[in-house]
């Protein structure tokens, strides 16, 4: 596996523009999955262009919720490759599934927890304000897990991902939305993360300053500074499952 943040408010990477929103590209086995689109198409299409990732071979883009900031670049990608299928949750309102439909692509929806690919799993739709879903990837390491804006509680989501994905987490990345939260939840969500076994974070897009800075306290060596440009090493999937 193989990941990158694509579209972030937060700069990693000089040759890249910064946009409010996220999106991650990731190759998983022999598939490229585009994880959220920005709230911009162009800022999206130039940041892959400049690291030489071209919207032609994405096979699948998976929606984590319907704001604008995560799927505002989703027709420049649709304009540029309108086969791929596109994975929603169920909540998404009817008239965004017709547009989509309408382009040719082919809509998926997501209620349940659901495996999209053999060891790429969604955690189901979750929450209510907005029904949000997260990626999950079993690796050698243990499970990657990606969250675009994780408005029903990155803490929750988390611990159904590692339900979904039957193993240890290895690492979260995206947003945690904290960006208004108190010192007192944002040691709550480090509780639990401990509690969940969390090895590592790359927390950025609407996860707030003060809480990266208390992650970074927190975790050390094993919080990754993440943003737009920022990269994962290979790492070997599995399509194993733990009893």
């Amino acid at each position: 596996m193989i990941a990158s943040v694509i579209f972030d408010n937060n700069l990693l990477d000089p040759r890249l523009q910064t946009g409010w929103g996220f999106a991650a590209w990731l190759e998983y086995g022999e598939r490229t999955i585009l994880f959220d689109t920005g709230g911009n198409g162009s800022v999206l299409l130039r940041n892959m262009a400049a690291l030489a990732l071209e919207p032609q071979t994405v096979d699948m883009v998976v929606l984590s919720h319907n704001h604008g900031d995560h799927t505002g670049g989703l027709s420049a990608v649709l304009a540029a490759n309108p086969k791929l299928t596109v994975c929603v949750p169920q909540a998404f309102p009817a008239g965004f599934k017709r547009q989509v439909r309408a382009t040719g692509a082919t809509l998926v929806e997501v209620g349940n927890p659901v495996q999209l690919l053999p060891g790429l799993h969604s955690t189901g739709q979750m929450g209510t304000g907005p029904v949000e879903q997260a990626l999950v990837a079993r690796t050698e390491q243990g499970l990657v897990v990606v969250t675009g804006c994780a408005h029903p509680g990155v803490d929750r989501m988390v611990a159904r991902a590692k339900q979904v994905g039957r193993g240890d987490v290895f690492l979260v990345v995206g947003g945690f939305h904290l960006g208004g939260a108190s010192p007192g939840r944002i040691q709550q969500i480090l509780s639990e993360f401990r509690h969940l076994g969390v090895r590592q974070v790359a927390p950025c897009h609407c996860t707030g300053d003060r809480a990266r800075e208390i992650f970074s306290r927190s975790y050390g060596k094993d919080f990754l500074a993440s943003g737009v440009g920022w990269h994962l090493p290979d790492l070997q999937e599995s399509t194993r499952f733990s009893a």
